[in-house]
């Protein structure tokens, strides 16, 4: 019988291996891309063009000719902003494929015992600032990446210690200018620039870092850590509200709060959700 005619029909394995590389690398670029936006601004963007593309899949579906339109514009004028709003995220792209850090991963994983230490040395940094009444700002990072505006800043990737932080906002220092942003449990760039608030509401007698501070935690879910540089008062900002006129004892019980409280109820919300998933694979079984 002569079966020539299904030589065409079926694959060999060589087209099989190159086509689940191909797909694999195709992947692979997707999921780096899709985290190095996981978190910024952009990714709130990104949701927005899916949004827009599945309405304009709906469109085209049930023919309607003025919803299409209306839509053709509107990806025309995509096509010419999405290079300009992505700009920060597309430059670090280009930045760690020149480094070749692109296929890698660098998140971390803090213990409670490292966010106890942090609080810690920054509660001891932060009196011994407000005392001498030397200008501070820290910022600590959580879920939301701030990548696009510490770029501006000073790399470097040290521990967290109240005497580093004391020695970076000394007057006249090369560093003392900006904000010293605290990410991944380590200081990692100092003298950043941030996006100021124009909340028209905020007390005129608020200065640029303050104002810093505020506006991160807009763009952001960042917790920022001011010293004034006038009276020396401490306060915290988060979610674009301001906090002020504290002491180091009440610094230490707010950055606790936000940061260790809310990370030790994720734990174990996720040992629960593992535990009740164990449970049900045991009664299966």
């Amino acid at each position: 019988m002569d079966l020539s005619f299904l030589s065409g029909t079926f694959a060999s394995p060589w087209d099989i291996l190159r086509s689940l590389i191909d797909i694999s690398i195709v992947a692979y670029v997707f999921y780096r891309i899709l985290g190095l936006i996981r978190g910024t601004r952009a990714e709130q963007l990104l949701k927005g063009l899916v949004f827009l593309l599945v309405f304009s899949a709906i469109a085209i579906y049930l023919e309607l000719e003025m919803v299409n339109w209306l839509v053709q514009k509107i990806w025309i004028l995509f096509a010419i902003t999405i290079p300009i709003v992505f700009q920060p995220e597309l430059r670090r792209i280009l930045e760690q494929l020149g480094r070749g850090s692109f296929f890698t991963s660098h998140r971390s994983t803090l213990l409670m015992e490292e966010y106890d230490t942090i609080i810690r040395e920054i509660s001891d940094a932060v009196s011994v600032l407000s005392r001498n009444q030397v200008g501070a700002l820290i910022i600590l990072t959580r879920e939301t990446g701030i990548g696009e505006y510490m770029e501006s800043g000073v790399n470097l990737d040290s521990l967290v210690s109240a005497g580093l932080l004391i020695n970076i906002f000394v007057p006249n220092s090369p560093l003392h200018d900006g904000a010293t942003v605290i990410s991944g449990g380590r200081i990692e760039k100092s003298a950043c620039f941030l996006p100021l608030s124009d909340n028209p509401s905020l007390d005129k007698e608020l200065g640029t870092r303050h104002r810093a501070g505020i506006g991160i935690t807009e763009v952001s879910d960042a917790l920022s850590v001011i010293v004034s540089e006038e009276t020396g008062a401490i306060s915290i900002a988060r979610e674009g509200k301001l906090q002020r006129y504290l002491d180091a004892q009440s610094l230490k019980e707010v950055l606790s709060r936000e940061l260790v409280t809310q990370e030790r109820w994720r734990d174990t919300f996720k040992r629960r959700w593992a535990g009740e998933s164990e449970e049900k694979e045991h009664d299966r079984a």
